[in-house]
C-alpha cells in the first residue's frame, strides 16, 4: 500500500506542539497521505532544545551550555542521519540546526501554526460515531478559533511544568538567600564567589553543578539516594551509547537482573569508585535512571564538588544536611527536582493524570477511548534518545487513525498498562520521574512490531551477513526500523553499514578506521558474550532455548 493511499477516512490531524516529536509526527502524517497542523504556541521549532535567555511559563526551558547525552548516530530520525561533520555529542545550538534541516528537507514548517496556543482540545458531540475533536485555539492577536481535526497528537512532551517540593524542605520560608528550579538557570556568571547548594543529582543537577563549580566559592551537591554516573565516553573513545547492542538487551533480559546490574556496576567503578565517592546508592544500577556525566568524579577529587546527603532544614542564610553538617551563608539554593506532567487543555475523563502517572497504552493511546484517535507522543523517559522512540510512537499513531492497525480491546489495553505499572514500581525506586521510564531497545522493538517495521535478523543473517552482524552486535541505531515495512527507506542497508564513519566525522585520530572499529567491535563482543557464556554454563539445553526466542 502506498503512503498516500487510505485505511479508513481519517484526513486532518491535528499536531500540538513544535519540538523534535511535533515535527516527527508532521513527517509521519505526511508520509501517510494524512493532513498535519501543527500548533506552536512560539515563534519557532524546537521545544525543548531552542534555548531562551529568559524562560516563559509552562514551557521547557534549558540552560546555555546543554549537550545532549545521546550521539549523534542514536539520536537521529530513522530516516535522516545527522551530517558526519557534526560532533557526536551536540550543543543545543546544533540541535537545533539539524532540526531545521530536516524541516527544511521534508518541507515540514509550512504546516505548522506559530504563536498559536492551544485552549481546550475536547470531544465532538458525535464522538462516538466520527472520533472527532474540537480544536480551540489563540493566536499571538488574541483570536480564538475551533478547528474541527478527525486526529490529535499532543506532543508537549515532559519538561514543562517543574516540580518544587518546598514542603518536603522545612524552614526553607526563612531562607534568606536565592532559591529557584533548575529550568530557571542560565549560565554561572552571576554566581561568582558565592557558595551554592545544588539538590538532586538528575542529569541537570550534575551538569549545574559541576559548571557552577568552575566559578562559585564552594558548591555543594545534595542528594538523598546518590546516583550511578555514565559518561558518555565509552571504551576506545567511542560514544557509550553505541555499545548498547542487541546482545546486551538480550543478557539484560535473560540473565538475573542483580548479575546483570554487577556487571554494569562493575564497569562503572573501574572508572572511579562510586563509594569513595559518596554517591553509591543502595539501590541497584538499572532501577535508576542513570545520571551522565563525565566532569563530576573530578569535580569532587578536585574539591569543588562537596557531595551532601539529604538537607534537614533552613535556617537563614545556613543550610543543615541530615549527617549534622551546616553551610553556613548560602546564597543560592538550584532545586533539580524534575518535573511534573500535565495535559491543561485536555479534559481529565480523556487522560487523567495522578502522581505523575497517566494511563496510556503503551505510553501512547488512552485505552477507554472510543474511538482512537488522540495519541500522546514522547511522554517516555527512556535511557536513551527520544527523538527515535517519538518517531515510532508517530509511526504507530498514524497507522492506528488510518485503521491500518487495530488496537486490542480496552480490557486488554487497560492490563497492558496495569502490568507496565507494576514492573516499574517493582523494579525501581519510588519517585515520579519512573512513571514514564522505558528500555530503548525493548521499547523500540515492542512498537515496531506492532507497526511491521522490526528488523528480521534471522533472515539478514542468511541473506545479507554483513548488514545482520551489524544490526545483532552493532548498535541499535534508528535505520534498523526503516529495512523493512511501512515507510521503508532505501538508504536504510547503507546508514547502517557507514555509521561508523560518520561517528568519526573529522576527529583527528592517529590510528586507522580499520583498526578503531576492530577495537571496538571486539570490546562489545567480548562484553557481549561474556556473560552468556556464563550464563550456558549454569543452565540446561531447555533454559538456553528462550536466548535464540529474543534474537529471533
Amino acid at each position: 500500500m502506498s503512503p498516500s493511499q487510505s485505511c479508513s477516512m481519517t484526513r486532518r490531524v491535528a499536531v500540538i506542539g513544535g519540538g523534535s516529536s511535533g515535527l516527527a509526527c508532521i513527517k509521519c502524517c505526511l508520509d501517510e497521505g494524512l493532513e498535519p497542523v501543527c500548533f506552536e504556541s512560539s515563534d519557532d521549532i524546537g521545544g525543548l532544545w531552542r534555548f531562551k535567555e529568559n524562560p516563559e511559563p509552562d514551557r521547557a526551558s534549558i540552560y546555555h551550555s546543554v549537550i545532549i547525552n545521546t550521539s549523534k548516530e542514536m539520536m537521529c530520525f530513522s530516516d535522516f542521519p545527522i551530517p558526519a561533520h557534526f560532533p557526536n555529542f551536540m550543543h543545543n545550538s546544533l540541535i537545533m540546526d539539524y532540526f531545521r534541516l530536516y524541516a527544511d528537507h521534508f518541507q515540514l514548517t509550512k504546516h505548522i501554526r506559530f504563536n498559536t496556543k492551544v485552549l481546550q482540545v475536547k470531544q465532538k458531540s458525535d464522538f462516538s460515531h466520527s472520533g472527532e475533536w474540537v480544536v480551540e485555539t489563540e493566536n499571538k492577536d488574541g483570536k480564538k478559533e475551533k478547528h474541527i481535526f478527525e486526529a490529535v497528537m499532543i506532543c508537549i512532551g515532559h519538561h514543562c511544568y517543574p516540580n518544587m517540593p518546598l514542603h518536603d524542605f522545612p524552614g526553607i520560608e526563612t531562607f534568606t538567600g536565592k532559591y529557584f528550579h533548575s529550568r530557571d538557570y542560565k549560565t554561572p556568571e552571576e554566581w561568582r564567589n558565592k557558595k551554592v547548594v545544588v539538590i538532586g543529582i538528575g542529569n541537570s543537577g550534575g551538569d549545574i553543578a559541576v559548571e557552577l563549580s568552575r566559578v562559585t566559592k564552594q558548591l555543594y551537591l545534595s542528594t538523598r539516594r546518590g546516583a550511578w554516573v555514565l559518561n558518555r565516553v565509552g571504551d576506545n573513545g567511542v560514544p557509550l551509547d553505541l555499545t548498547f547492542n542487541r546482545i546486551l538487551d538480550i543478557l539484560r533480559k535473560i540473565l538475573p537482573f542483580d548479575f546483570f546490574c554487577s556487571m554494569a556496576e562493575s564497569r562503572l567503578n573501574q572508572r572511579f569508585n562510586h563509594g569513595l565517592y559518596n554517591l553509591k546508592p543502595k539501590h541497584r544500577l538499572f532501577s535508576q535512571h542513570p545520571t551522565v556525566n563525565d566532569e563530576l568524579p573530578n569535580r569532587i577529587l578536585s574539591g569543588t564538588v562537596q557531595v551532601k546527603p539529604n538537607i534537614r532544614r533552613f535556617q537563614g542564610s545556613s543550610v543543615e544536611f541530615d549527617d549534622g553538617s551546616v553551610v553556613e551563608d548560602v546564597d543560592l539554593v538550584v532545586f533539580a527536582t524534575g518535573y511534573r506532567f500535565s495535559f491543561p487543555f485536555l479534559a481529565s475523563q480523556v487522560v487523567s493524570v495522578s502522581n505523575n502517572k497517566a494511563s496510556l497504552y503503551k505510553y501512547v493511546f488512552p485505552p477507554e477511548l472510543e474511538r482512537p484517535t488522540l495519541a500522546i507522543i514522547g511522554l517516555v523517559q527512556p535511557l536513551g534518545a527520544i527523538m527515535p522512540i517519538s518517531e515510532m510512537q508517530a509511526r504507530w499513531a498514524t497507522r492506528v487513525f488510518k485503521g491500518c492497525i487495530k488496537l486490542p480491546s480496552a480490557a486488554a489495553m487497560l492490563k497492558d498498562v496495569q502490568s507496565k505499572q507494576e514492573a516499574m514500581a517493582q523494579r525501581y525506586v519510588t519517585s515520579q520521574r519512573h512513571t514514564i521510564q522505558v528500555d530503548y531497545i525493548s521499547y523500540m522493538d515492542e512498537i515496531a512490531e506492532l507497526v511491521g517495521v522490526q528488523p528480521n535478523i534471522p533472515r539478514m543473517l542468511l541473506t545479507d551477513p554483513r548488514l545482520g552482524m551489524n544490526v545483532l552486535f552493532g548498535p541499535c541505531t534508528p535505520y534498523q526500523y526503516r529495512l523493512r515495512g511501512p515507510g521503508k527507506w532505501a538508504g536504510a542497508r547503507q546508514a547502517i553499514l557507514t555509521q561508523w564513519e560518520r561517528m568519526r566525522g573529522k576527529l583527528l585520530l592517529s590510528f586507522s578506521l580499520t583498526s578503531a572499529y576492530s577495537n571496538v567491535f571486539t570490546t562489545l563482543l567480548i562484553d557481549s558474550t561474556a556473560g552468556l557464556l556464563f550464563f550456558l554454563s549454569n543452565k540446561n539445553k531447555s533454559q538456553c532455548g528462550h536466548i535464540f526466542h529474543y534474537i529471533i
